[in-house]
C-alpha cells in the first residue's frame, strides 16, 4: 500500500503560540507579476519615481504598466490614473510616496485585489519609535488584503530574464542563475556594479530592506523552487524569523549552494553575563551556529562575496577538493598551495602518467610535482598542451592557471588557448592573470568568456574553498546518526516542579546543590556532594562521603568561587576540613561583604584529573537556548576554546561539537593521559540538549568543570539561572524539536501492538530494513518507477526531516525487543504551510492488518493541528488498496489523464476527527464538520 511524494511544511503543533508564517503565498506576484502599477511615478528629474518607471521600460518590461499619480495625465507615455483605487488587474504596487501615506494607499491596493507591493519609502523602524509605529501600521492595512511587502526603506527589484527591473538602481544585470538578496541597498549597487566589470548574470536581484513581511526565509523558499536559481547569495545585516529561516535554508541548501556574508562580527553582541557560559556565547558565534545547522556557508567579507559571486555564476560545481596548478611563475604557484593548506584543501597528487606526459614536453628539471611550474618562457603552445595534459589527471576538481606578466608570454594568446581548451567542459577552472595593465584585456575577454578570473591566487583558493565546503556539508548531510546503544530518561516533572517554585524575577543563580538536582535529573552524572553550614557539620559531611574531599563556598551571590578563594581541595582528615571552611567563610567575606554566606558544599575530591571541559547554556533573545562545549577550568575565559550549537542535538551532531574544539585533540589521548569516553561526552550533550528543549525558563547554565578521569566525564561544579521565558516550549528553540508527543501506543487488527510515533534520524536503518521488504510492485506504487536500492542522500532525506515542513510517522512493533518499523506514512508541505503531499509505505507482509488506515487517520491528526488545510497524494490507477484506503479516509478522486494516475484530495477545514478515537474502522472517526 503505497502512494507518491515530493516536499512540504507546518510550524509547531500543540500551541496557540503558533508563530504566522506567510511562506511563498503570492510572491509570484511580487517576482513574476503581468501588471505593475508604480505609485509615485514622475517625470521629475532625479526623484525615485521618474528612475522607477525609467527602469521598467527601459529594462523591456513586457507586461502592463500603470503609473499612479495625481499630478499627471501621462507619464514617460503612459497613461497614468490619480488613485490606485482606480486601477484594475493589477499583480504589484511599487509605491515611491513619503511613508506617512503608505497604510492608505495600501488599503486602496487591498480593495483593487492587488496582492504584492515593493515599498521603496523610508522612515520605517530604522528612524525610531514613530518610524515603528508606522511600519505596524503598514502592516495592519496590508493583511486586510494579504498583500506581500518587499521593504520598506529598500532599493526594489530585478529579475533579469523576464526584463523586470522593479527598482531605482543604476542599470540591471544580464540574466544568469545565481539570486543574490541583500538587506543593504549600498552592497547591491556595489555587487550590480562589480557585475557589469565582471560579467555575472543573476537570475534574481532582490534589496529585502526592512523586512516588515518578506524576509529571507521567505525568498529563500521561493528561489529554492525557480528552476532558473542554481545558487543564492545573501547579505545580512540582522535576521528575524530565525526558525523560518533555518527551516528554508534547510530544505534548500541540499538542492543548491547558499552562501551569506553575515556583517557584525564584533563584541557589541555580548549581553552581559554573570557566569563563563553567559559571556563565551556572543551572538556572532550564534549566527555561525546556525548557519551550520542551516547548511549555508558564511563567507568573510564583501571581496570574498564578490569572488564567490563570480565563481559560481561562471563555473560548474566541484565535486571533491583536488586542485592542480600551472603556473609560469614559481612564487605564485607556492603562494596557491600554501593557501590550499590555509584552507584545508589538499594539492591534487599528480598521477605518474601524467608526470610521464610533462616530462616529454617541459625542460628536464622541471619540478614533477604540484604545481607545475612551465618556467617564465612559456609560450602559448607549452600552456595549451599542459593544460591538455593536467586536464586529464586523475584525481582532478578544478584547475587554476596562473599567468605573471613576461616578456616571452602573450596575456591575450594564452586567454584564448585557455578558452579554446576548455570550451563546453565542466571542470572549474580559475583564472589568475596578475598584473595590471598588461592584463587587463585579457582578463576581460575571459569575463566575457565565461571564465571565473582573479588577481590573486589567493582570492582564487579562498573560493575554491567555499566551493569544497560546499560540497562537504552534502556530504555531512547524508550522514545517519547512530541509533543510541541504550535508553535516556529523564525526570522532567521533578525539574518542572524546581522551575514552579523557584524565583523567575531574581538574577540570582540557583545554588549548586540546586543547580546539580537538576542536572542529575535527566541522568547527567554529577560529583557527589553535601552541604554543611559550621566547620563540624563539614567534618562530618567529609566522613560520610570519603577522603579526600573538596570544600567549595555555598553562595548565590559569588560566581566564580576560586576568584573568591572559595575552592579548598584535597583535604584528608577533620581538622584539615575545619581549618578549609574557616579560610573559606573568611575569604569570601572579604571578596564581596553583601554576598550571602549559605556554608559550603562538601564533595568527592578527584585528584589529577585528565582533562577540565566546559559545558553550559546561554539563553539567547534572538536565537534562544545556545550549548556550549570547551575547555572548562580556571582559565576558560582565557583559552577561549568553545563551540557553540543549537539544540535539539542527534548523537552525530553532538559529536561534531565537540570535534569543533581544540580540546578535542587532547581528548583523543596525549602522553601518558587516557582518552575521554568521547561516547559518554556525547550522551552528556544529549541529556543537556533535551534539558533545554524541555525548559525554556533556563537562561544561563555554567557546568565548569567537568572533570575526566581514567576516560569518565563528572560535572564537579554547576550553576544555573532560571529567568521567565516569553515563549513556551517547544517554540522557544529555532529548530524544530522531536515531538514526543505525538508518540501512541495502540494495536492493529490483528492485535499486533504498535507504537506510532514521528520519525527519527536514527531510524535510517530501520527505514532501510523496511524497504527491503517491499515488492518490486510496491517499490514502483511509491516511487514511480523501480528502485533497487535508496541512496544515502534519500534515506536522510526521508528520515532527517524537519518537523516544521516535513512529517512522518512511523509504526513500530512493539512485540519485540528490537524495534522493527513496518510502515511509514509522511505529510510534506508547501512552505505556506497550507497544502501537503501525503505518502504511505507498508511493508508488504503486513497489507491487510489496518495499519495504513491507522497511520494515515493518525497523520490527518497531526496535519489538522499544525494549521494545514488539504492533503493531495497522486496514486496509481493499478494501487486500488491505497484508493479503497483513500476513498474509506474521505479522499475526493479524480483521475488525472496528463499524469495517468488519481489525484486524491482531502479538506482538512471541511471534516472532524474524533480527538479520543482511537483507528475504529477511520469511518467513525472522521466526519463531516
Amino acid at each position: 500500500m503505497t502512494v507518491a511524494v515530493s516536499t512540504c511544511s507546518p510550524e509547531e503543533p500543540k500551541t496557540t503560540q503558533k508563530p504566522t508564517i506567510m511562506g511563498i503565498a503570492n510572491l509570484h506576484n511580487l517576482f513574476a507579476p503581468d501588471s505593475i502599477a508604480v505609485i509615485g511615478a514622475s517625470e521629475s528629474q532625479g526623484s525615485i519615481g521618474t528612475a522607477l518607471i525609467s527602469n521598467l521600460l527601459e529594462g523591456g518590461f513586457e507586461g502592463r504598466l500603470l503609473p499612479v499619480n495625481p499630478k499627471y495625465s501621462q507619464v514617460r507615455g503612459l497613461e497614468a490614473v490619480h488613485s490606485i483605487s482606480k486601477a484594475a488587474r493589477i499583480d504589484l504596487a511599487v509605491i515611491a510616496v513619503p511613508i506617512k501615506q503608505v497604510p492608505k494607499i495600501l488599503e486602496e491596493c487591498a480593495e483593487a485585489g492587488i496582492k504584492a507591493a515593493i515599498i521603496i519609502s523610508a522612515g520605517g523602524k530604522e528612524t525610531g519609535v514613530q518610524g515603528l509605529q508606522m511600519e505596524q501600521e503598514i502592516r495592519s492595512a496590508a493583511s486586510r488584503g494579504k498583500i506581500r511587502i518587499l521593504g520598506p526603506n529598500c532599493l526594489g527589484l530585478m529579475v533579469p530574464a523576464a526584463k523586470l527591473n522593479a527598482s531605482f538602481a543604476a542599470g540591471m544585470p544580464s540574466s544568469g542563475n545565481i539570486a543574490f538578496v541583500s538587506q543593504s541597498g549600498g552592497v547591491c549597487t556595489a555587487i550590480l556594479d562589480h557585475s557589469f566589470k565582471e560579467k555575472i548574470g543573476f537570475s534574481h536581484f532582490v534589496s529585502i530592506g526592512s523586512m516588515l513581511d518578506v524576509d529571507f526565509g521567505d525568498v529563500i523558499d521561493f528561489l529554492g523552487h525557480d528552476s532558473k536559481t542554481r545558487s543564492i547569495l545573501l547579505y545580512i545585516e540582522h535576521l528575524t524569523n530565525i526558525r523560518k529561516f533555518i527551516s528554508a535554508a534547510r530544505a534548500v541548501s541540499h538542492l543548491k549552494p547558499i552562501l551569506a556574508l553575515k556583517v557584525g562580527r564584533s563584541q557589541a553582541g555580548i549581553r552581559a553575563a554573570g557566569s563563563h557560559c553567559g559571556a563565551l556565547a556572543a551572538e556572532d558565534a550564534a549566527y555561525d551556529a546556525a548557519f551550520k545547522r542551516a547548511g549555508v556557508i558564511r563567507v568573510s567579507n564583501t571581496e570574498e562575496l564578490f569572488d564567490i559571486a563570480e565563481l559560481l555564476s561562471k563555473q560548474s560545481r566541484t565535486s571533491g577538493s583536488q586542485m592542480v596548478v600551472i603556473t609560469n611563475a614559481g612564487g605564485p604557484g607556492v603562494m596557491a598551495v600554501d593557501a590550499m593548506e590555509n584552507h584545508g584543501v589538499v594539492p591534487a597528487s599528480l598521477s605518474s602518467t601524467t608526470i610521464s606526459a610533462l616530462a616529454e614536453i617541459l625542460p628536464p628539471y622541471w619540478n614533477q610535482r604540484n604545481p607545475v611550474d612551465i618556467y617564465g618562457d612559456a609560450s602559448p603552445d607549452l600552456y595549451a598542451r599542459t593544460m591538455e595534459i593536467v586536464a586529464k589527471n586523475e584525481p582532478l576538481h578544478a584547475l587554476m592557471v596562473i599567468l605573471a606578466p613576461q616578456a616571452l608570454t602573450s596575456p591575450m594568446a594564452v586567454a584564448e588557448i585557455l578558452v579554446d581548451t576548455f570550451r563546453g567542459q565542466r571542470l572549474p577552472v580559475f583564472a589568475v592573470w596578475m598584473g595590471g595593465r598588461d592584463v587587463e584585456s585579457a582578463v576581460a575577454f575571459l569575463n566575457e568568456s565565461s571564465i571565473a578570473t582573479y588577481t590573486t591566487p589567493e582570492r582564487a583558493v579562498q573560493a575554491f574553498a567555499y566551493m569544497v565546503q560546499y560540497s562537504r556539508n552534502l556530504e555531512m548531510i547524508k550522514q545517519i546518526p547512530p541509533r543510541l546503544t541504550h535508553h535516556l530518561s529523564f525526570n522532567r516533572q521533578s525539574v518542572q516542579d524546581i522551575v514552579k517554585s523557584a524565583d523567575l524575577t531574581s538574577m540570582n543563580f540557583l545554588s549548586e546543590q540546586r543547580s546539580k538536582e537538576i542536572l542529575s535529573a535527566y541522568g547527567i552524572t554529577v560529583n557527589p556532594s553535601l552541604t554543611a553550614d559550621s566547620a563540624d557539620a563539614a567534618a562530618a559531611a567529609a566522613e560520610q562521603i570519603g577522603w579526600p574531599v573538596a570544600l567549595k563556598v555555598l553562595s548565590e551571590d559569588i560566581t566564580h568561587k576560586s576568584d573568591a578563594d572559595g575552592v579548598q581541595l584535597d583535604l584528608r582528615t577533620p581538622a584539615e576540613v575545619r581549618t578549609a571552611y574557616e579560610r573559606i567563610v573568611t575569604g569570601a567575606s572579604h571578596y564581596d561583604a553583601t554576598a550571602r554566606i549559605n556554608g559550603v558544599t562538601v564533595q568527592t575530591y578527584i585528584p589529577h584529573p585528565d582533562y577540565e571541559l566546559l559545558m553550559g547554556v546561554k539563553r539567547d533573545e534572538i536565537f534562544g537556548p545556545l550549548l556550549l562545549f570547551g575547555m572548562g577550568g580556571v582559565f576558560t575565559e582565557v583559552i577561549h576554546d568553545r563551540a557553540v550549537g543549537l539544540p535539539p542535538l542527534n548523537q552525530l551532531l553532538a559529536k561534531r561539537l565537540i570535534e569543533e574544539t581544540r580540546v578535542f585533540k587532547l581528548l583523543q589521548g596525549y602522553r601518558n593521559r587516557k582518552p575521554a569516553d568521547l561516547a559518554a561526552l556525547v550522551t552528556m550533550l544529549l541529556q543537556l540538549s533535551q534539558l533545554v528543549v524541555d525548559i525554556p525558563e533556563i537562561a544561563e547554565l555554567d557546568i565548569n568543570p567537568v572533570l575526566v578521569k581514567n576516560g569518565s566525564p563528572v560535572v564537579v561544579d554547576a550553576r544555573l539561572l532560571l529567568r521567565w521565558s516569553t515563549k513556551p516550549s517547544p517554540l522557544h528553540l529555532v529548530i524544530s524539536p522531536y515531538p514526543s508527543h505525538y508518540e501512541i501506543d495502540t494495536v492493529a487488527r490483528n492485535g499486533l501492538p504498535l507504537k506510532i510515533r514521528p520519525i527519527k534520524p536514527e531510524d535510517a536503518e530501520l527505514f532501510i530494513e523496511l524497504f527491503g521488504t517491499l515488492s518490486p510492485s510496491s517499490v514502483y506504487f511509491r516511487f514511480f518507477q523501480h528502485v533497487r536500492e535508496l541512496s544515502p542522500a534519500t534515506v536522510a532525506m526521508l528520515t532527517q526531516t524537519d518537523y516544521d515542513r516535513h512529517m512522518a510517522l512511523v509504526a513500530l512493533d512493539r512485540s519485540t525487543k528490537a524495534e522493527k518499523m513496518l510502515g511509514v506514512a509522511r505529510i510534506i508541505a508547501d512552505p505556506d504551510i497550507t497544502h501537503c503531499e501525503f505518502s504511505i509505505m507498508i511493508g508488504d507482509q503486513w497489507h491487510g492488518q489496518g495499519i495504513g488506515a491507522m497511520l494515515l487517520y493518525y497523520l490527518l491528526k497531526v496535519a489538522k493541528q499544525q494549521g494545514v488545510e488539504s492533503l493531495w497524494g497522486i496514486v496509481l490507477p493499478e494501487n486500488t488498496g491505497m484508493l479503497r484506503l483513500g476513498k474509506k479516509i474521505g479522499f475526493q478522486a479524480r483521475f488525472d489523464r496528463e499524469e495517468g494516475a488519481y489525484r486524491l484530495n482531502i479538506d482538512l477545514k471541511g471534516i472532524k476527527l474524533d480527538k479520543d478515537a482511537e483507528y475504529t474502522g477511520v469511518s467513525s472517526a472522521v466526519s463531516p464538520v
